[in-house]
């Protein structure tokens, strides 16, 4: 019960002490008109030099300010409670200013703030020039500078790098150009918003263009790389033929039918590149098939025989010949040799020697053989004449010949050799972990 009485005496509390603007100091027990008229004379002189306050009237009785009129803005009523509230002697503000709808009082300072820009704009047009011929003289200075050839031909491994260098310039000198112009005219707390402006413009361009974005940091890595050179012969993805350029998007190859393959840098960059021009030396092969009866030893030695006679082929690997599979009637000799490129084509020494080793075999009665067919009759009287296993264990040669690895090892002087190079870079270890 006590409870229910003391909450509808405390309300009225609580809502004044949640007043914004009103006075919260002690309430004087004296009453003086002379204080009243104190208080008002001082709040008018106070409205007086304040610009928005025209309208308003000020009267003050027992400490109470009443306030009534007109202001433009909702913010200038909110703040005459906080003007009010510091003079002393008030003991509380009853602000009954609306709010103005006159037009024409509305549009005046917006008249007046035009002008005053207006007026601004034109004493800064001296200083904007000064700034603009700034940033003009920077901009011109780094673009004189992009174009010379020296230092930066120099300096970059390639013509692109050096581009990229001179575009690099450019914009760090357009830069400083603004920066400067900037100072001039007292702006530079722009730069900060400009910038950020800048980096979330360029955050959304490298998402809308990250292909192109992809394919331009892969050409930078292939300039620098260089995993081949023009004219060079190569393998990407399964797309051969020869290299004609680089560009910023895209290598350029020439295959062997004419025909121009262009291939995205990114790709290139990521895809296992075959180089069959690095190495001057290259190997070429061709299988040939001889009658199963055929001396298989003398047709080896033969072939061998012939390969190193070529004046095209490489002394050095020397010339192999293996079998390399036996079929239903032929056995299958594979034959290799290797040719200096400088020097011979491989498509041209792979067929003079397959007519060189098929005119020797010819010659030597060695026959390349056609498929042969056996058919196996036999009468119903025959039947019970089957051949049986004989218990005959078949001759071995008393001596194996000796197959030594020598076309191997001569590859792995060539690696070796390439590895003692010390003017290339390797990340590879002789005795380093591996998988």
């Amino acid at each position: 019960m006590i409870l229910s009485l003391a909450l509808p005496l405390g309300a009225p509390l609580l809502a004044q002490g949640k007043d914004d603007g009103q006075p919260s100091g002690a309430i004087s027990v004296e009453d003086s008109a002379t204080q009243d008229a104190a208080i008002a004379v001082r709040i008018r002189d106070i409205l007086a030099e304040l610009e928005g306050y025209g309208d308003v009237t000020v009267t003050v009785n027992s400490g109470i300010v009443t306030l009534r009129g007109t202001a433009l803005q909702a913010a200038d009523i909110a703040r005459l409670n906080v003007i009010v509230a510091r003079v002393e002697g008030v003991v509380a503000i009853k602000n009954q200013v609306t709010e103005s709808t006159d037009v024409v009082e509305r549009l005046n300072p917006a008249v007046d703030r035009f002008k005053e820009r207006m007026t601004q704009m034109v004493a800064y047009l001296p200083l904007a020039a000064v700034a603009l011929a700034a940033f003009v003289a920077v901009t011109f200075a780094g673009m004189l500078l992009a174009k010379m050839k020296q230092p930066w031909d120099r300096l970059a491994p390639n013509a692109f790098i050096a581009d990229i260098y001179r575009t690099v310039l450019r914009l760090v000198f357009v830069v400083g150009g603004v920066v400067l112009a900037l100072d001039i005219l007292g702006a530079t707390a722009l730069l900060s918003t400009i910038l950020g402006a800048a980096g979330i413009v360029g955050l959304a361009i490298g998402f809308a263009v990250k292909d192109t974005v992809e394919n331009f940091i892969a050409s930078i890595m292939l300039s620098i790389r260089q995993p081949f050179r023009p004219n060079d012969s190569i393998e990407i993805d399964g797309d051969e033929g020869v290299v004609i350029r680089l560009t910023s998007r895209a290598t350029i190859l020439l295959s062997y039918d004419g025909n121009h393959i262009r291939i995205p840098n990114s790709t290139v960059f990521k895809s296992r590149i075959v180089n069959y021009s690095t190495n001057p030396e290259r190997r070429f092969t061709f299988d040939l098939g001889v009658a199963p009866d055929t001396d298989l030893t003398r047709a080896i030695a033969l072939a061998r025989e012939v390969l190193e006679a070529l004046p095209f082929v490489l002394a050095a690997p020397s010339p192999n010949v293996w079998i390399e599979h036996v079929g239903d009637s032929t056995i299958v000799l594979r034959l290799a040799a290797w040719i200096d490129q400088r020097q011979s084509g491989l498509l041209a020494a792979r067929t003079e020697a397959i007519k060189q080793v098929i005119a020797g075999f010819t010659a030597a009665g060695i026959q390349l053989p056609e498929p042969t067919y056996r058919l196996l009759t036999r009468s119903v009287e025959a039947t019970a004449e089957i051949a049986q296993p004989t218990d005959k264990n078949p001759e071995i040669p008393a001596k194996m010949p000796h197959v030594a690895a020598t076309a191997e090892q001569e590859l792995e002087q060539f690696v070796t050799e390439e590895r003692q190079d010390a003017t290339s870079e390797d990340l590879l270890r002789e005795h380093g972990p591996t998988e």
